[in-house]
């Protein structure tokens, strides 16, 4: 092909604006807004390919990710369209955009960034993945529903001078708190009334993660991610629910160069300040997925509440029984060294927290290899 033309989209719910850039003749081509429907960008397109319909043209589309999804990428590579998703974290950001935004800024903006190619790709799932992502993401806001019924009851509760008297926030939540609640009396009936209210809406969020919880469990048994869940299952720390959404977050592992670079878009690397002959170390960059650096957080955390290096509890036992002893021995290997490393650094006086994050790196560096088969 002898010409390429760029053509940016700064989507939205209503409207798409759109700006076609020309590479071989460095000049902007047309600018639109269109309604917010893929049959509009088919005619634009269209209507580029008949402008150059005497060149061996191809026509290159991208947007920014963002809240609008995969749909509209999906349905132009469908109708035989180039199209990608481009990551805004990765799209350097003009000192004028602070300035001056406009949507027609930001179409030409996306195809310059289209035509030089200073963007990186998002990796776009499939609709059987991404249905799967969704409701692990569901489960992760009932998740925070519960917590925050929990903590308005808490509340609640100390404003009235009630105390649980048999411990502190580890002992909060457990059959005898629950014992406890039931003994409560009120003088004001509609404080009874607020209790229950708020104790109704504490069970509610209990039983709807129960209920996403089954649900997850089930689809970990289906035969599109029975397998990896069962792999990712023999970690130490790795629950079914932690499984599932590594494997419908993140896709393909072996888009992942190195095991580094799968640390590194969990946000797990830490940052670096560096000027002439200073440099410094940072925190961590947290520049990558949120939910899953969370969970992978939590699931080092998790094995600090095991003393014994190498013992193994009955639940991870019965996780590793039927799979094969290479995977069995890589994950012990890996369950060890998260272990020591983050005992050591805490031995050091490193902070508790601190000690974690980098054994949670040290995790999901494992978690790549395993994910890419490289268990040796």
């Amino acid at each position: 092909m002898n010409r390429v033309v760029y053509v940016g989209m700064d989507v939205h719910k209503d409207t798409y604006s759109l700006c076609a850039f020309d590479a071989q003749n460095q000049c902007f081509l047309s600018e639109t807004t269109i309604k917010s429907e893929v049959v509009h960008v088919l005619k634009y397109v269209k209507s580029i390919e008949n402008r150059f319909k005497d060149d061996d043209l191809a026509v290159v589309c991208g947007y920014e990710a963002g809240p609008t999804g995969f749909s509209l990428c999906r349905d132009l590579q469908k109708a035989n369209v180039s199209c990608v998703v481009m990551a805004p974290s990765s799209l350097p950001k003009s000192p004028d955009n602070k300035r001056r935004k406009t949507d027609k800024i930001d179409a030409r903006d996306l195809a310059l960034h289209l035509a030089h190619h200073t963007y990186k790709a998002v990796n776009i799932l499939s609709p059987e993945l991404e249905s799967i992502k969704e409701l692990t993401r569901v489960r992760a806001s009932a998740t925070r529903a519960k917590k925050r019924a929990k903590q308005i009851l808490l509340s609640f509760l100390l404003r009235k001078g009630m105390v649980y008297p048999f411990g502190g926030r580890a002992k909060y939540w457990t059959q005898k708190f629950d014992a406890w609640l039931r003994t409560l009396e009120f003088a004001n009936p509609l404080d009874r009334y607020s209790f229950e209210e708020y104790l109704t809406e504490v069970n509610h969020q209990v039983g709807r993660v129960a209920r996403l919880d089954e649900k997850i469990t089930e689809i970990a048994e289906t035969q599109l991610i029975d397998e990896d869940v069962r792999k990712l299952c023999c970690f130490s720390g790795i629950s079914t629910y932690t499984a599932v959404s590594l494997i419908s977050e993140v896709g393909d592992f072996h888009r992942f160069e190195k095991a580094s670079h799968f640390a590194n878009y969990l946000g797990l690397c830490p940052g670096v300040h560096s000027s002439g002959l200073s440099s410094q170390n940072l925190g961590i960059t947290k520049a990558g997925n949120g939910n899953l650096r969370r969970l992978l957080i939590e699931a080092t955390q998790s094995l600090g509440h095991s003393l014994i290096c190498g013992k193994k509890s009955q639940r991870i036992l019965a996780r590793q029984k039927g799979m094969d002893p290479s995977i069995v021995a890589y994950t012990d290997r890996a369950t060890d060294r998260v272990k020591r490393k983050r005992r050591a650094m805490i031995f050091r006086g490193v902070n508790v927290n601190k000690a974690t994050t980098a054994a949670a790196r040290e995790m999901a560096c494992f978690i790549w290899g395993m994910m890419t088969n490289n268990v040796a």
